[in-house]
């Protein structure tokens, strides 16, 4: 379980595939030491067990294996050498829920739409999968790219979410253009209720 707040963006430095697997390498700021193999990282918003740790320039260099399937329905799959990823380690208990329950278990994928630059911050629409809009209403949580973010307006399919420049500068938001793809996952409390009230 994850809350949805960034705490490293990690640089890919390996992405090779050998049949249905992929190997993702991370490059990250954390201490080797603080891992054990089998833990958990999200990646994007993405759940990944860790398979190798290893002291690197930087801090540890991170690698998961990566299914074919979550390389299919995930921004995954697109991930090149070079490319940035938003990291976060799972809640453990004791710590502050900043954000909001993240299960690290990307719903679809949601397109931006558009993005408007101002005084620092910006703002973006989204337009979310068919099907799983009815779970986004405003002033409600998202997950995007693994950041929790408040929702501002809902127009159909469409939501809008602004970001703040503390958001921009520690996350891989700031190099988010229009027709981008991001890894969503709607808040579970929107699902439970729905399931309760016999709509999913």
């Amino acid at each position: 379980m994850f809350t949805g707040i960034i705490s490293d963006v990690g640089k890919v430095v390996e992405m090779s595939r050998a049949g249905q697997l992929a190997r993702l390498g991370v490059d990250s700021s954390y201490d080797p030491a603080s891992f054990s193999l089998g833990a958990s990282v999200a990646n994007s918003g993405v759940c990944l067990t860790l398979v190798a740790v290893a002291p690197s320039a930087r801090g540890a260099r991170l690698s998961f294996d990566v299914g074919a399937e979550t390389l299919r329905v995930t921004t995954l799959g697109e991930l090149r050498l070079g490319g940035r990823v938003n990291l976060e380690r799972p809640l453990r208990v004791g710590d502050e829920l900043g954000g909001h329950l993240v299960s690290g278990h990307v719903d679809g994928l949601a397109q931006i739409e558009w993005r408007k630059d101002f005084e620092g911050q910006a703002h973006f629409r989204f337009r979310a999968p068919e099907g799983l809009a009815r779970f986004i209403a405003a002033k409600g949580s998202v997950a995007l790219d693994g950041t929790s973010l408040t929702v501002n307006l809902v127009e159909g399919n469409a939501f809008e979410v602004l970001l703040i420049p503390h958001t921009l500068s520690v996350t891989t938001w700031g190099d988010k253009r229009a027709g981008d793809a991001v890894n969503l996952e709607v808040d579970r409390m929107a699902r439970y209720a729905a399931r309760i009230l016999g709509q999913d």
